[in-house]
């Protein structure tokens, strides 16, 4: 029996939630790449508030199933496609599944219940050099000079932030609880972004349909302890719209901004818009949660920023391909 052929990508023929947009947006590389890194900064912007009436636990929860419910109908054309391969790899997608969705974004939930969303901005934001790191252990790709210069720089800026400035912090090692769960998402999210060069060749709908729903399933015996233990969000209208932004914009839309701007200008130029995310999230953060923005915050920005910037542009360019294909 000669294989089926796979469901059409063209945006004519797929149906996607961007069908509204005009076709000169969906071909407008550097439009979609702002508007993903835009939602994707909302969604620490809108986890800051959302965490004060949801516990991390349930909102990592409630937003992958939210996401896993609202992509299915986009992605079930290419899973009936897909699944056997995926199958065939199900080693691989749970480790991809729990440490890009489930751990990480937990994670990362947790530290911002406990920090600002301007320190998790900055800590998150060394995740390329943290994937340079991950590549060395995993695979032996060994950094360059100005690699390991940039991994240096940017581990000081984060260091400086998530000890708030102080010079006895920096000295004596004390961090921050919350922060040091916020880089731990980092770093989780970093084996992920590694490991995504082994992923079954799949359609991306596929995948990512596959990943947010094991990532839910990874962290649902977690939210059902929590509810044991009397831990459970207040019945407000305001939870459920927080929760309904994390699962359609930053969760699904954004991947799939991404992806479309990969494909029309490559993985390298698109994974530098990446940056763009704590730009735009320390601006909200300032003017939406009315946030300090503190010396530290500026230093340890700058640090960070010239450390990536000497990792991506004085190092090969497939190190920033790889981080692209990951984000």
């Amino acid at each position: 029996m000669p294989p089926r052929s796979r469901p059409p990508i063209e945006l004519r023929s797929t149906p996607l939630p961007l069908a509204g947009l005009k076709h000169r947006v969906w071909n407008s590389p550097w439009v979609l790449l702002v508007l993903c890194n835009l939602f994707w900064a909302g969604n620490i912007i809108v986890g800051r508030v959302v965490l004060a009436h949801v516990p991390a636990v349930e909102l990592s929860f409630w937003r992958w199933t939210g996401a896993f419910a609202f992509a299915f109908w986009f992605a079930w054309p290419h899973l009936k496609h897909d699944w056997r391969v995926l199958l065939q790899h199900w080693k691989l997608m749970l480790v991809l599944a729990a440490t890009g969705i489930a751990f990480f974004n937990t994670a990362a939930y947790i530290g911002l219940a406990g920090t600002t969303a301007l320190n998790v901005l900055l800590l998150q934001s060394c995740l390329p050099l943290i994937v340079t790191i991950w590549a060395f252990a995993l695979f032996k790709e060994r950094p360059g000079a100005w690699q390991l210069l940039g991994v240096a720089l940017s581990l000081l800026g984060v260091a400086l932030v998530a000890a708030h400035g102080s010079v006895d912090a920096l000295l004596t090692l004390r961090f921050y609880s919350a922060d040091l769960w916020s880089l731990g998402s980092a770093v989780i999210y970093g084996i992920y972004v590694v490991l995504l060069r082994r992923r079954p060749d799949v359609h991306p709908l596929s995948f990512m349909q596959a990943a947010m729903g094991l990532g839910a399933c990874m962290v649902a015996p977690f939210y059902l302890w929590d509810l044991s233990l009397g831990m459970h969000m207040t019945n407000d209208w305001g939870n459920f719209v927080g929760i309904g932004y994390m699962a359609v914009f930053p969760s699904f839309i954004s991947y799939l901004f991404f992806n479309r701007g990969v494909q029309l200008i490559g993985g390298a130029r698109a994974g530098q818009s990446t940056h763009l995310m704590p730009l735009f999230g320390s601006a909200m953060a300032v003017l939406l949660l009315s946030e300090s923005l503190y010396f530290y915050h500026l230093a340890g920005a700058v640090l960070v920023g010239a450390g990536i910037g000497l990792a991506h542009f004085m190092a090969p360019v497939r190190s920033a391909e790889d981080i692209a294909l990951g984000r």
